[in-house]
């Protein structure tokens, strides 16, 4: 423990500066005279909260900060310290006996993690030391290290991928334990270094990194490798995400790799991601202090006016010296103010037992063991999936029955993310394939031959320049068989296809159906398969990744005669700027057409480059990649010049299908008095068409735009146009919804339901301060938004969907919210709602990882709100009153038995029955009542929603929330 203090503050140096250099193998470099070793931490991981030595004081301080255990401290040394009419055991006793339960249970989970911690950090792995491998403990890597691993086992750190056994200098590594994707991804080498694949030969490797010092981000990594030589000047190369091995990943498909550790134990990204997430309390949490604060008041008045009727009784002479009671000269001449504040802590002493102390480990206790029913419920337990529902903090269950707004992603959350190939649009020209065969539409004519060689109206020139951009621009690799070098063809010659994209694998089978087959890589070059059954060869120079910035992604590629090109798709909104030539209205009018039947749709283009041109944009690009400071925005530039004046090809569409029972779930919701809301980056037209497939439209409801289009076609010019449209809106929807609800009493008329659409940018011009720094468009959205019964917001970027769900919740009636989604990119919002719902979908399990609760499938949400979320608030809710309720009925006999024994402060009850009180005598039983009851059958609880809405509005919420905010959202949901 010292040696990694010591390791820790040595390192805090190097944290100093943007970056760190690594010198591979630990060797010297050519030329170079003097050889500082920098100091990094080491390898060591440490998951635990406390150590041997300082488990008692940080436990104690953590225990004391409780407002309850901290008072009956005090209680307990005002016992020892002055004559009171109670033992200190009276309080001590229970005191002691909550802290040492609290401190057993959190000694004991921290123990688990201490023996997890070992079991990592003394497992074995293999370092190469002067030319052959060396056998370590994983704890002692160091930084410079080069790691032998191979296949199936994890990286035991952060490694920098150098030389893999298979030809191509790739690796294949799956990722389930950091994002939960179990697709194999594919890492690449440094071609200079790819060639050193034997013990002798790597050690024999001398080269330094420079990179950029830790950071939790697993998508990102900036930096570049300088490889010496004997005979040349150092070559330096750029490193990115895609050469950087995570701790905790796993070897794939590859015999063996080496690889460099450049970030060790807690530096590693794994660790990071770990660290620092931010707990979240629950209302009744907070309410519980409140409630003490309340009870802590009554006890100063009663301490105050016993103390007070006790003086007002001894003014009598012979009740304040009777006969049997002399009073000794030391307590006559004693201070008078003294021995009234004296008497007035004896009081409190006395009186002591208003306060539970034993109420927040039997919450604690009633939390965490009813968890486990969510754990164990079958009816949440997904077959395919072969998992159940996750409860990752077990502080929030009541919250779960306290829902007012829910905050949802669409694909892989309200769809399967299991995407088919359903059309195409190819200069124009619309090309539809049902099953294997392509039916008539305007593109290809009906034929039982997929492969026709009939061209369609697009001309077969410009259907083959399509196919091959499918083809072409993606990073999909072929699966192959287990140490089996080359492709692996099915039976009946099907490719299975790897990406941790379903789209791209949906666009690939696609292209096949319509002829053209993506056959894989041969070292660098794609190899595609035509119509004509002839294999075409390209060289792929430059791979352009898509990020959610840019949303769309190109590769660059030259064929066998010399010809570069270009092949670029991604969202229409990103890519119909940047060309200069195609049909652009007729491939927007099958996008649109598309977008509305509830596809998914891609634009396609395609750039020629001339070799000058080229060899331009590559030094650019390779100018950006190299750099270790501010690499992303140079990056984005140089991409920015690159995907310039495109010539548009056509568009695809794929579906993805709605999740079973979706729009049951989310009709429930409705009836139980939650209301909707979808964030999704898709355009409005797929989302739209999502919505009314799964019910949170319909077609008695009357849908209001709020996009960035009708802002800028709204009749008013001006800065005010916003303000104007949002003043119009507010008009027809919160004035209106009041006339209906004042004339509901006098008709039976039904009241107009109204939806909102809103897209990203219309919400960024909306959020914008104005010159005053006022936020009346704001205020204004909040008001609209909340007449609404739903609510679409769609082109959403990550984090806009979590300023809107942190605006929500931050309103004068103060919501509970929850959000739910799949992927990384709703990370922001599940952390930012008071609830985190995680998905484990197709995206990725980032959402998982970092939600409260994950569940398989949006179904599931249903019994989780509306059975157990209901039935945890009303339990909870009965215990905690319960708590106080019999403290005070147990303190009050005690109050009035003053009346009857002169002020005397003598106890009416035993010590030992004070002592087992709190502790055995009535904690057990309502322990065991707030797991097990159900005022109402489960069953009935899902079939009525709407008894999620009354049993909300009862018990804390009600009594404990006073102020007249809480009040009002009461009295509404009433």
């Amino acid at each position: 423990m010292f040696r990694s203090a010591i390791n820790r503050w040595c390192a805090g140096e190097e944290k100093r500066v943007d970056s760190r250099t690594i010198y591979v193998g630990h060797h010297q470099i050519p030329g170079v005279e003097t050889f500082l070793p920098q100091s990094f931490c080491d390898n060591r991981i440490v998951s635990s909260k406390y150590t041997y030595w300082n488990f008692i004081p940080k436990n104690l301080f953590e225990q004391f900060r409780r407002i309850a255990n901290f008072y009956f401290l005090i209680i307990f040394l005002v016992q020892v310290i002055v004559d009171t009419p109670t033992s200190p055991v009276t309080s001590g006793l229970p005191l002691f006996f909550v802290i040492i339960v609290t401190a057993i249970k959190q000694g004991y989970e921290d123990w688990l993690r201490h023996k997890a911690d070992n079991s990592v950090n003394r497992s074995s792995v293999y370092i190469v030391n002067r030319r052959q491998i060396v056998e370590k403990q994983s704890e002692k890597i160091q930084v410079g290290d080069i790691v032998c691993v191979k296949e199936d086992e994890t990286f035991p750190c952060d490694l920098i991928l150098l030389s893999s056994s298979r030809e191509d200098g790739t690796c294949y590594v799956t990722t389930a334990s950091l994002d939960g994707e179990s697709s194999q991804k594919t890492y690449f080498t440094v071609p200079d270094t790819n060639a050193f694949r034997t013990d002798v030969e790597i050690d024999s490797l001398i080269a330094t990194i420079d990179c950029e010092q830790p950071q939790p981000d697993l998508y990102k990594f900036v930096g570049r490798i300088h490889v010496f030589s004997d005979k040349q000047e150092p070559i330096a190369r750029s490193l990115g995400p895609e050469n950087l091995l995570l701790r905790g990943a796993t070897l794939k498909n590859t015999d063996k790799i080496y690889g460099v550790s450049v970030y060790t134990g807690m530096e590693t990204k794994m660790a990071l991601n770990y660290q620092g997430k931010s707990q979240k309390r629950s209302v009744v949490e907070k309410s519980i202090n409140m409630f003490l604060i309340v009870y802590l008041g009554i006890l100063v008045s009663k301490s105050l006016i016993g103390t007070a009727l006790k003086y007002i009784w001894q003014l009598d002479p012979s009740n304040d010296e009777p006969w049997y009671s002399s009073k000794t000269l030391k307590e006559k001449n004693a201070n008078k103010f003294i021995k009234m504040f004296t008497d007035f802590l004896s009081y409190m002493v006395l009186f002591n037992f208003i306060i539970p102390v034993s109420m927040y480990v039997t919450v604690e206790m009633q939390k965490f063991l009813g968890s486990y029913f969510i754990t164990w419920d079958k009816d949440m337990y997904d077959d395919l999936l072969d998992e159940g529902a996750l409860v990752n903090t077990s502080d929030l269950n009541e919250e779960l029955g306290q829902i007012e707004y829910v905050f949802t992603d669409k694909t892989g959350t309200l769809t399967e993310n299991n995407m088919e190939f359903i059309e195409c649009c190819i200069d124009g020209f619309k090309y539809k394939n049902v099953g294997i065969e392509m039916s008539v539409v305007d593109g290809i004519p009906s034929t039982d031959d997929p492969h026709n060689r009939v061209c369609g109206m697009a001309g077969k020139e410009k259907e083959e320049l399509f196919l091959r951009a499918l083809c072409l621009c993606h990073t999909v690799q072929i699966k192959e068989e287990d140490k089996v070098d080359g492709l692996v063809k099915q039976q009946g010659k099907q490719y299975m296809y790897i990406s941790s994209s379903p789209d791209e694998v949906a666009l690939l089978q696609g292209a096949k159906k319509l002829g053209f087959t993506f056959q894989g890589m041969e070292k660098n070059w794609m190899k595609i398969q035509n119509r004509d059954t002839e294999v075409e060869m390209y060289e792929l120079l430059q791979v352009l990744n898509f990020d959610s910035v840019r949303r769309r992604m190109s590769v660059i590629v030259q064929d066998r005669s010399g010809k570069i090109f270009l092949f670029c798709k991604g969202a229409d909104s990103s890519v119909f700027p940047r060309v200069k030539a195609g049909k652009q209205e007729e491939i927007k009018f099958h996008v649109e057409h598309s977008a509305v039947d509830g596809l998914r749709t891609l634009c396609v283009a395609y750039k020629e480059f001339a070799q000058d041109e080229y060899d331009q944009f590559s030094t650019q690009l390779h100018a950006a990649k190299m750099a270790l400071k501010d690499r992303e925005e140079k990056l984005a530039e140089a991409y920015d010049n690159i995907e310039n004046d495109m010539h548009l090809i056509g568009a695809t569409a794929v579906e993805d299908k709605l999740q079973d029972q979706a729009a049951e779930t989310i009709e429930a919701l409705h009836s139980a008095g939650m209301k909707v809301w979808v964030l999704t980056g898709d355009k409005m037209e797929t989302a739209m068409a999502t919505c009314f497939a799964c019910r949170l439209f319909n077609s008695n409801m009357k849908l209001l735009e709020l996009t960035i289009k009708y802002i800028e076609e709204y009749r008013t010019e001006g800065a005010e146009k916003v303000h104007e449209l949002l003043l119009e809106l507010h008009k027809a929807v919160v004035q209106d919804k009041r006339c209906s609800s004042a004339s509901l009493l006098r008709s039976w008329s039904v009241t107009q339901e109204y939806g909102l659409i809103i897209d990203g940018a219309a919400l960024s011009l909306i959020l914008k301060p104005t010159q005053d720094g006022t936020s009346n468009y704001k205020n204004l959205l909040l008001q609209i938004c909340k007449r609404c019964t739903a609510v679409l917001c769609c082109r959403m970027a990550p984090l806009q969907k979590a300023q809107i769900v942190k605006m929500v919740k931050n309103t004068k009636d103060h919501p509970i919210t929850l959000a739910i989604g799949d992927g990384a990119n709703d990370v922001s919002m599940v952390l930012e709602a008071h609830v985190g719902i995680g998905l484990k979908g197709k995206e990725g399990r980032q959402a998982a990882r970092n939600s409260d609760y994950a569940i398989p499938k949006f179904k599931h949400l249903r019994k989780l709100l509306l059975a157990h979320g209901h039935l945890y608030y009303i339990r909870i809710a009965q215990l905690v009153q319960y708590f106080f309720y019999k403290n005070l009925c147990f303190i009050l006999p005690q109050f009035l038995y003053q009346f009857f024994c002169g002020f005397s402060q003598q106890p009416i009850y035993d010590a030992t029955y004070l002592t087992l009180y709190n502790i055995c005598f009535t904690s057990l039983p309502i322990l065991l009542y707030s797991l097990v009851e159900q005022h109402i059958n489960i069953e009935i609880l899902k079939k009525d929603p709407s008894l999620y809405r009354t049993g909300k509005c009862c018990f804390v919420r009600l009594y404990v929330q006073l102020d007249e905010d809480e009040l009002d959202v009461f009295k509404n949901n009433s």
